[in-house]
């Protein structure tokens, strides 16, 4: 797919930490409960942490007890859906729609949520805009 947001693998090494570039380019998943935003209840809008593209608010974040950011539902097509195999299991990534960054992935079991879903998403993947 071709993205708005296009680099090489050379100047995303560039721009990231190593453990923003393991979790955003390749796909790596940091450690349950050690995220910046698994706790977090500050109003706001979430972006991408590669391109800044705004993908999550506040007002759709919910305590899972997954040990990351669980959200019900992103910002209207800010993310892709890509399925994925690995580890033994079949789950749904969920990618930028902007810059193809890996941000997590979304399961049917989001109970008491509007949409039934819960998108678990890393931490290091996004940044808080705090509201004003």
């Amino acid at each position: 797919m071709a993205y708005d947001v296009q680099k090489t693998d050379e100047q995303w090494r560039e721009e990231l930490t190593p453990e923003e570039y393991a979790v955003l380019r390749q796909a790596g998943t940091e450690r349950a409960f050690t995220g910046e935003y698994t706790d977090t209840e500050t109003e706001g809008t979430y972006s991408c942490k590669a391109c800044g593209s705004e993908l999550f608010t506040s007002d759709t974040k919910f305590h899972s007890g997954c040990g990351w950011p669980s959200f019900y539902q992103p910002m209207t097509d800010t993310v892709e859906y890509i399925e994925d195999n690995s580890h033994g299991m079949k789950r749904v990534e969920v990618r930028c729609a902007k810059c193809g960054s890996h941000l997590g992935h979304v399961f049917p079991d989001g109970f008491g949520t509007p949409t039934g879903d819960r998108y678990c998403i890393n931490s290091i993947s996004i940044t808080l805009n705090e509201k004003k």
